[in-house]
């Protein structure tokens, strides 16, 4: 049986990151990459109707067996998307024993430190993955792919272990907020199902967010400055005035629980013009469409 960390190591070396920007389904053709590579590796491990669909959704479904084999699927999801934030390409993890303090991250000079990471104190003495700073680990989420096939792999390897039917679905795009947009839920066969993605062993969320991203551009009147005296209309002091006029305690360095808040993701700017991306989350519908 493979380990889940070999088969992490395996998936983290696909480059998946999603692209905002793009109309096409998924968002970027290189998901499909890894897809095709999960679906060939669920049917090497006896799951059924296994099938990348032409979104790039991977689904399969591992029968039930013993006493449970009656009883409604189980449904295990995970995305093979990464975050267009930073580079997903190239991806050099390492293995680390760790006994305390800071973990450099290769020769980057970016450490993680427990003074800005307090749950490290929790890991002391176990063996973590991390990235050399250059890249995204990709543990979001392949992390989730790789514990779910581990754990289809256990069950087909142990017959003797009576489960449900485990239905299992890795979706694209979901770090730009279109993973649940072409999933198929007939297609899917559980009526129940759990995300496996971050949190702690033990974790357990119910409860989602309302989430938006508001794309603001900003079209400025650009004078030469020697001449600009009363004309010029400079784009990147506008988009400046206008994310000032945030509530500066919404947002996420100030906010925690269900409290909402303004994320300012993105900002491109010259004094012609700007684009600002800002991220809006709220648990409650109202203050969220407010």
């Amino acid at each position: 049986m493979r380990k889940v960390e070999e088969r992490f190591l395996d998936y983290v070396a696909y480059d998946t990151a999603s692209d905002g920007g793009s109309c096409q389904v998924p968002s970027t053709a290189k998901q499909k990459i890894l897809g095709k590579r999960l679906a060939e590796e669920m049917e090497k491990l006896g799951l059924k109707e296994v099938e990348m669909d032409e979104f790039g959704y991977v689904y399969g479904f591992l029968p039930g067996s013993g006493e449970w084999k009656e009883e409604p699927a189980l449904g295990l999801i995970a995305h093979m998307d990464t975050s267009p934030a930073a580079s997903g390409a190239n991806v050099k993890p390492s293995v680390v024993l760790y006994r305390g303090g800071d973990i450099p991250l290769g020769e980057s000079g970016i450490s993680l430190k427990p003074e800005v990471f307090p749950f490290l104190k929790d890991y002391v003495g176990q063996r973590l993955i991390v990235t050399d700073g250059t890249t995204l680990l990709g543990a979001d989420d392949k992390a989730g792919i790789a514990e779910i096939l581990a754990a289809c792999e256990y069950f087909t390897e142990h017959p003797e272990i009576s489960h449900r039917g485990i239905a299992v679905c890795f979706t694209p795009d979901e770090e730009i907020g279109r993973g649940p947009d072409h999933f198929n839920l007939e297609r899917f066969q559980a009526p129940v199902a759990y995300t496996v993605d971050g949190g702690k062993i033990g974790e357990l969320d119910l409860e989602n967010f309302n989430a938006a991203t508001a794309a603001v551009t900003i079209r400025g009147v650009n004078i030469h400055s020697g001449y600009a005296k009363n004309k010029m209309k400079n784009a990147v002091l506008i988009a400046h005035q206008l994310i000032s006029m945030l509530p500066p305690a919404e947002a996420p360095a100030h906010t925690e629980g269900y409290e909402g808040f303004f994320h300012v993701s993105k900002v491109t700017a010259n004094e012609a013009e700007a684009a600002i991306e800002i991220g809006l989350r709220d648990f409650e519908k109202a203050d969220f469409e407010k």
